[in-house]
């Protein structure tokens, strides 16, 4: 398939905010159950969750320009019934919305108190907020991941693994930024936060590397043989059948050479998650939050490539005629 820079930035920046506001109300909620070193400061909540507001409408932003009637766009959300990408499409402005919301519970430093135990939790409005936007922001992740994982005819998407990879990536990228914004913030949150993007970030690379070793024994079910009905065991074809491209040459090829694909593999396992890892145990043990904001500079950019090897793997049946343009 052809890559989409629009939808590459998509998928990376709302997943990485979507692991930031989940590291912030996971920080909230360990306070409040007394388990967190410190209660969490309205600096670190509330322009924490405005940094993934501000990530989560800059992707909302990117995925305009592959749209061919952008005004239109709200009709994407009637087949909400039978479609992930209208449940996508409802689920990311909702969650907005809780971020939104949460953000400005946090910054104004009013946020009425639901419930307040004799010597348990005192539970106010934004940590209900909170809790509330975490739930969609899972519901989000398996959306998008659904949206490949549901084309039974891309046997490199069709797989519980992407949807999978796509939460465990987000979440670690956005607990990546969460503990270089903490260490500037709040510090006493900093080591937390970069255990668990270090654990998120191992995650991520076990999940890619089975979906990896994965397609690379996929058998495909359609060849050159049975696409023209024809039993020799060597055909070789010459011509895509057309003197210029056309709309098939184009959206359903990624249109690289084969040494950019094989280099593609080894850029992303390596900046993605291979040099975030050195980085953040670095920044565990110096305390400097310049190495925590350097290992999610990296592994953003890792993921803007890893994302386009997924999207370049995938392997559309119509390439077996349109393999070679002449």
């Amino acid at each position: 398939m052809r890559p989409a820079f629009s939808v590459i930035l998509l998928t990376t920046l709302i997943g990485a905010g979507q692991g930031l506001f989940i590291a912030i109300v996971l920080i909230q909620a360990l306070a409040v159950l007394s388990l967190g070193p410190a209660a969490v400061s309205p600096a670190f909540a509330g322009w924490g969750s405005a940094l993934a507001l501000a990530l989560l409408a800059a992707g909302l932003a990117a995925s305009f320009f592959h749209l061919g009637r952008p005004e239109r766009a709200w009709r994407s959300a009637a087949m909400w019934r039978t479609s992930w990408l209208s449940r996508e499409v409802i689920a990311l402005p909702a969650f907005m919305g809780a971020v939104a919301l949460y953000s400005m519970l946090q910054i104004s430093g009013h946020s009425p108190v639901l419930y307040a135990g004799g010597h348990g939790p005192t539970i106010d409005l934004s940590l209900v907020v909170g809790l509330i936007g975490v739930v969609l922001a899972f519901a989000l992740f398996v959306c998008t991941g659904m949206i490949y994982a549901c084309m039974r005819f891309l046997a490199e998407w069709h797989t519980p693994l992407t949807p999978l990879n796509y939460t465990l990536l987000g979440a670690a990228s956005g607990f990546t930024l969460a503990a270089g914004f903490a260490a500037v913030v709040q510090p006493a949150h900093a080591d937390l936060l970069a255990a668990c993007a270090i654990s998120l970030t191992v995650l991520g690379a076990v999940g890619r590397s089975v979906a990896l070793v994965r397609n690379s024994r996929l058998v495909p079910r359609s060849t050159a043989q049975t696409a023209i009905g024809i039993k020799h065991p060597r055909i070789v074809q010459r011509s895509m059948g057309f003197m210029g491209s056309s709309f098939n040459t184009r959206e359903f090829f990624h249109g690289a050479r084969p040494g950019w694909m094989r280099a593609a593999k080894p850029a992303f396992l390596l900046l993605a998650f291979a040099l975030p890892l050195l980085l953040l145990v670095a920044g565990l043990r110096s305390g400097s939050p310049q190495w925590s904001a350097s290992a999610f500079a990296v592994q953003y950019i890792g993921l803007l490539a890893e994302r386009w090897f997924f999207f370049a793997q995938a392997n559309h049946p119509q390439n077996l005629y349109y393999q070679v343009v002449s």
